[in-house]
């Protein structure tokens, strides 16, 4: 089979072929397609056929190798008339409107840009890094157009970091299915408010919200769901709880000195970690602490008693337990203490939620894990553009182009 036949079938050619195959310096193919005869072209806008109007320049786009030899295509396409869009560049087959690289090409890249950084995918196919950065956007609009969404049951709000300084994206998964939604810049009620406006009427579906305490989020998934019950996040609920274990910790060895300070120096992760992940000797160390009843001793006892709440399956009984372990604790003359003890009873009703629905926000924490690699392999990103692009692309199970 002769070269210009394979092109013409690879580039799916109708109304156009392959003229010459000529060999340049470097060892480039360059592939020059014309117009066979009179034959009507399609508009590049909506596809229809259209009457050639004029001619323009020569542009060229870069294939897939043959073997070792780049590939480019080298085409002067023409102007149509289209009767609903009016005047248009014609479409090519084998491209997308502006695109400097033909379709197959594009294909791989945006599978190679799942795996590796744009960079390195640049390199490897030969391309410019803003060439990849316009495949990749490509390749997110057509995977969201053609991804078909199921009715979301159980919805999961998260934050991640984009950059340094306080400065974060808001994820919305569908928990059920571990699937990303919808991903918007800062976390708040403008950002929340935005993501139920492209939600519409999926939220009538809405059974159940699983999100941390940040108040923002809360308002308006109450006003904008307001059937759907909120399940506030254990592993967050957790992390409160250790910072006040942790600045109980610090005020201590701040007011201690000289022998008894360096007692207590190096035992953070001592009162922190679950006492069966410690080692042997670090079990010993933390049970000669505990004896010399110091305050953060005080904290530690409240914190591992605080455990027991998630081990009760009927409802009265865990607000029952939360009453007695919030008495406990509000009269620990522990200010760290006291403060999340009035957190749980703010929180209380979306706490006791946990108990019937048994859901956390844990799966998504490692699909942020994924999120932060992604950032991490391309050493961060300069623009919250191409973060987001790269979330898209690499976490949100989008449909690849074909």
């Amino acid at each position: 089979m002769r070269l210009a036949h394979l092109l013409r079938s690879h580039l799916r050619l109708q109304a156009h072929r392959v003229v010459t195959v000529r060999r340049r310096r470097g060892g480039v193919l360059e592939a020059h397609v014309e117009r066979i005869g009179q034959r009507r072209l399609k508009c590049g806008r909506c596809g229809r056929k259209a009457r050639v109007r004029s001619q323009m320049g020569e542009r060229r786009w870069q294939d897939l190798r043959v073997l070792v030899h780049p590939l480019v295509i080298v085409y002067a396409p023409s102007r149509v008339s289209c009767p609903r869009c009016g005047v248009r560049m014609e479409r090519v087959p084998w491209a997308t409107p502006w695109a400097r690289v033909t379709r197959p090409l594009g294909c791989l890249v945006a599978i190679l840009a799942r795996k590796l950084c744009w960079k390195d995918v640049a390199e490897l196919c030969g391309l410019n890094w803003k060439t990849v950065v316009g495949v990749v956007r490509w390749a997110v609009d057509e995977g969201l157009k053609r991804r078909q969404l199921q009715p979301v049951r159980v919805l999961s709000v998260d934050e991640v970091s984009r950059r340094k300084g306080q400065k974060y994206f808001s994820l919305f998964y569908d928990l059920k299915r571990q699937v990303l939604l919808w991903i918007g810049e800062d976390r708040t009620e403008a950002t929340t408010t935005a993501f139920f406006d492209w939600f519409g009427r999926r939220a009538r579906s809405l059974r159940a919200v699983c999100l941390d305490m940040w108040a923002p989020y809360v308002s308006v998934i109450r006003e904008r769901a307001a059937k759907a019950v909120l399940v506030f996040d254990r592993f967050h609920l957790i992390k409160h709880l250790n910072e006040a274990v942790d600045e109980v910790r610090r005020a201590m060895v701040r007011e201690l000195k000289g022998e008894a300070r360096d007692t207590i120096k190096g035992s953070r992760y001592l009162w922190l970690m679950n006492p069966w992940n410690l080692r042997p000797e670090a079990q010993d160390r933390l049970r000669d602490l505990v004896r010399q009843h110091l305050p953060i001793t005080k904290a530690y006892l409240l914190k591992e008693a605080f455990r027991r709440f998630w081990s009760y399956r009927e409802r009265g009984w865990a607000q029952r337990f939360l009453r007695s372990w919030f008495w406990m604790a509000t009269h620990s003359r522990l200010t760290p203490m006291r403060n999340f003890a009035w957190l749980v009873r703010r929180h209380e009703e979306g706490l006791l939620a946990w108990i019937d629905l048994r859901i956390s926000n844990g799966a998504v924490e490692g699909m942020n894990n994924k999120i932060k690699l992604v950032a991490k392999r391309a050493y961060g990103f300069r623009t919250s553009t191409h973060f987001k692009l790269a979330i898209y692309h690499c976490c949100a199970n989008l449909p690849l182009p074909t």
